[in-house]
């Protein structure tokens, strides 16, 4: 049985040590000291026992404020390592990850297709197996593997209730631990890339926050009081089944008039393919591959193309009713565009403040920021080492 939440020390103080030192890249001990709560003797004293053991390292004096200047610390990069897996419908990114937030081995991407996939689970397993035996990274250095995955995702029970099941009465966590002998933790998608943010990205620093996972659905992770807020049973941020679209289209969750059904880039790709085989006036050139055809629009828009920009402002705009209804609950300080729409999210951003103008009290509205994530292509694999940190060391006992 592997022992999730488990960390090589046996004192939490050290396992906090190795997440903040991680999160921050490097710090001194009066910086450990005013995150941890704990003194600075006692912070010194693991920061030692850490140096003996070769987890962390001295990285020189940092800027002085006066006196003597501070020794700074980090940690050692190489020895341990995190499994990251960023999965959305169609494809399955895979990297391992360094204590430097490097890659130790070059991340792949694979076709993974989820909907109505038997075999998703096994299939993924034989990709990551394959991928650390490419690697060839000492299995007993990794500490977990963070997994985030579009759908219903229960991370206490270790279930997705939408995709990757198992074909008993295992969870679906249990059987990737029984597997790979190493802890697993599993997340929505769209709630570890809030995590991200929160912990390197626009949200640090901030108390509250929606990010917009826009993709082949439209995710929601939610910043409240300075923390990821994942609801009663974990699934708080479903935004893409708001019933607030004007057509009955059937959605894949099963109800009728989900945000979804019009607004996702699956959706934008199907409508661009359809009218230009009708006619419709366009640089693009209709393609039977959906995903393809979302990256030919994006392009485009970026280029200019008025039919693109069309498109993507109509989307814009569905998504910024809702973020508009979103408002008026959560009351945000700030909003970022993140997922893969991040990379047209400049074109977006016009018809969403033009929505939130025309649904949304000015009180609320006014004061409320949007960004555009800058974590990049990679934000799902950074999102996913991050959550193997935040749990990690957590049943460790206090000091």
């Amino acid at each position: 049985m592997i022992l999730r939440n488990a960390s090589p020390f046996n004192s939490r103080l050290k396992s906090r040590i190795i997440q903040e030192l991680y999160f921050l890249k490097t710090a001194t001990c009066n910086d450990l000291s005013e995150a941890l709560g704990r003194s600075v003797p006692l912070i010194s004293k693991n920061l030692n026992e850490l140096i003996e053991t070769g987890f962390i390292l001295e990285m020189g004096y940092g800027p002085s404020q006066g006196g003597r200047p501070p020794l700074t610390y980090s940690l050692k990069p190489d020895n341990m390592y995190i499994l990251a897996v960023s999965m959305d419908q169609l494809y399955t990114q895979i990297a391992l990850v360094d204590m430097f937030h490097q890659y130790a081995h070059p991340q792949k991407t694979y076709d993974l297709k989820l909907h109505n996939n038997k075999l998703s689970l096994e299939i993924l397993v034989s990709l990551i197996l394959k991928y650390l035996e490419e690697s060839k990274i000492d299995k007993s250095k990794i500490i977990g593997a963070g997994i985030g995955m579009p759908g219903f995702v229960n991370s206490d029970k270790g279930m997705n209730y939408s995709y990757l099941h198992t074909d008993s009465e295992e969870c679906m966590r249990d059987y990737l631990e029984r597997t790979l002998k190493f802890p697993v933790y599993i997340e929505n998608d769209s709630s570890i890339i809030a995590l991200a943010e929160l912990k390197f990205g626009l949200a640090k620093g901030r108390e509250n926050v929606m990010v917009i996972n826009i993709g082949w659905g439209i995710g929601l992770g939610m910043i409240i009081n300075g923390s990821l807020f994942r609801g009663h049973n974990g699934y708080a941020g479903e935004l893409s089944h708001i019933p607030i679209s004007d057509s009955n289209t059937l959605c894949e969750c099963g109800k009728r008039g989900c945000l979804e059904t019009e607004a996702s880039l699956r959706v934008v790709a199907k409508k661009a393919i359809e009218e230009i085989r009708n006619g419709k006036i366009s640089n693009l050139q209709a393609t039977e591959n959906a995903d393809h055809m979302v990256e030919f629009i994006m392009k485009a828009a970026l280029h200019g193309d008025q039919y693109a920009i069309e498109l993507l402002t109509d989307v814009g705009a569905k998504i910024g009713k809702a973020v508009a209804i979103l408002t008026h609950i959560v009351n945000p300080e700030l909003t970022v565009l993140g997922g893969r729409g991040a990379a047209v999210g400049k074109i977006l951003m016009a018809p969403m403040q033009q929505a939130l103008n025309r649904y949304c009290i000015p009180r609320l509205a006014d004061p409320m920021e949007m960004k555009v994530s800058n974590l990049g292509n990679d934000a799902g694999l950074i999102s996913a080492a991050a959550l193997v940190i935040q749990k990690f060391g957590e049943t460790v006992l206090q000091d």
